[in-house]
């Protein structure tokens, strides 16, 4: 029987950084396996092109490879990166890792081109992505658009601005896949830009993006009432994509809403302490639908009139479906708290296409974790960011060597086992791409 010595004395423990086969984080040999699987490196090294004369333009690849790895780590700094050059995580990485100084050159030698040309790279990453498994292929495809206010700290920052919700920071646009929560497109814009600014452009991309990467099933768009513009109405039905978008309430929609007969609003379940009801009419020759709530009981008195939501669809699926589905929208909500959870949570650089190719870093990096699942572990619940960092990647391990070949040691009885190992033999079973 093993008997335990009781605790530790912490003040009699030596302490000493001399460990050389150390990984602080050994599981990241998981996310670079399926990055390996999906040639991500090399499409980076294909699609980035820096001028010679840049600094930093050599080894494009790695450098985003680097960055990518540290994100998925949670990094949401420049210096973060250094955790990837401790004890032997580089050997497990496959060698050279550029230190931090390096890839902020790196970054700031970016313009708006080759944020674009990265934007390019989350497509193919993408359409890779759902061809090895993750996709929807021919079933359906629900998109949910927001924006979200990065804040950022000093005023050296370039774009950064007070905007509508007079918070300091970067006005980013996302586009995000509500049943797997992949980050499907984004872009960053200025602090002040407004909700809508180039939200035609991004979804004419965004169109494009999902039709080359496979998605051949119907598809639903569902943006709130930020996003509520006629030509993104027609781009829509042209492109054949149901949507149900939220509408404000102007004047014209609350004619349409008075105009409602009172016969015509029917019950839907609601939390106690209140009622809903939803019915339906015209706006602009397209179907409006529109929710009404109100408090019940003794905080009625504060409160006794109804308020109301409306939406514009071209669905024509029952009135209570359309309505309790586009409800869902909020799932966009746990997508950018991940984002912000790790790399968004600042934009390090003082210039602002450093900053919009951290972005779509962000969501490239965001993407193979969630892959990671999708591909690794499909039979399990989508779990937070946080989460599957703390399962998956945040394990002390030791990389040696014995007789010509290479073992990570990882901790005994790791209450996860069994998901990495599961993980790591699906990932390997992939075709590695051409």
């Amino acid at each position: 029987m093993v008997q335990d010595d009781g605790p530790v004395g912490l003040d009699g423990v030596r302490v000493s950084f001399d460990d050389e086969r150390v990984v602080s984080d050994a599981g990241i040999a998981l996310v670079a396996t399926l990055a390996r699987r999906l040639g991500v490196e090399a499409l980076a090294q294909q699609r980035v092109r820096l001028r010679g004369d840049r600094p930093g333009a050599a080894n494009a690849g790695r450098k985003i490879m680097a960055i990518l790895y540290a994100m998925v780590l949670s990094a949401d700094s420049i210096d973060d990166i250094g955790v990837l050059r401790a004890g032997r995580t580089r050997r497990l990485l496959g060698g050279w890792i550029p230190a931090p100084s390096t890839l902020g050159t790196f970054l700031r030698a970016f313009t708006f081109g080759h944020v674009r040309q990265l934007d390019a790279l989350l497509g193919q990453s993408l359409a890779r992505a759902w061809k090895a498994g993750a996709g929807p292929g021919d079933g359906r495809l629900i998109v949910d658009v927001d924006s979200f206010v990065g804040e950022v700290c000093g005023y050296q920052k370039q774009g950064a601005a007070y905007g509508y919700a007079r918070l300091y920071g970067y006005h980013p646009i996302l586009a995000m896949r509500a049943d797997t929560r992949e980050a499907l497109h984004i872009r960053l814009r200025k602090g002040s830009a407004n909700t809508q600014k180039g939200i035609k452009r991004f979804c004419e991309e965004l169109i494009a993006r999902v039709d080359r990467a496979g998605a051949g099933g119907v598809k639903l768009l569902r943006p709130d009432s930020g996003f509520w513009n006629t030509k993104v109405f027609e781009l829509l039905e042209k492109a054949g994509w149901q949507f149900s978008i939220g509408v404000r309430n102007i004047k014209k929609v609350k004619a349409a809403v008075d105009a409602i007969a009172e016969q015509d609003w029917q019950r839907i379940d609601y939390p106690d302490g209140g009622e809903a009801q939803i019915a339906e009419t015209t706006y602009g020759e397209r179907r409006l639908i529109v929710r009404r709530t109100r408090l019940i009981g003794p905080q009625a008195q504060l409160f006794p009139d109804w308020r109301h939501f409306a939406l514009i669809t071209n669905r024509t699926e029952d009135i209570a479906l359309v309505e309790a589905e586009h409800r869902c929208h909020a799932v966009i909500e746990q997508v950018i708290a991940d984002l912000k959870d790790q790399a968004s949570a600042h934009f390090p650089s003082g210039h602002f296409h450093a900053n919009g190719a951290w972005t779509v870093l962000a969501a490239i990096a965001h993407n193979v974790l969630r892959w990671t699942q999708l591909l690794g572990l499909p039979d399990t619940t989508i779990r937070a960011a946080r989460t599957l960092r703390r399962r998956l990647l945040a394990i002390p391990g030791r990389l040696t060597s014995h007789a010509r070949g290479w073992t990570l040691h990882l901790p005994a009885q790791w209450p996860w086992h069994g998901d990495y190992i599961t993980a790591l033999n699906a990932i390997r079973a992939l075709p590695a791409a051409a």
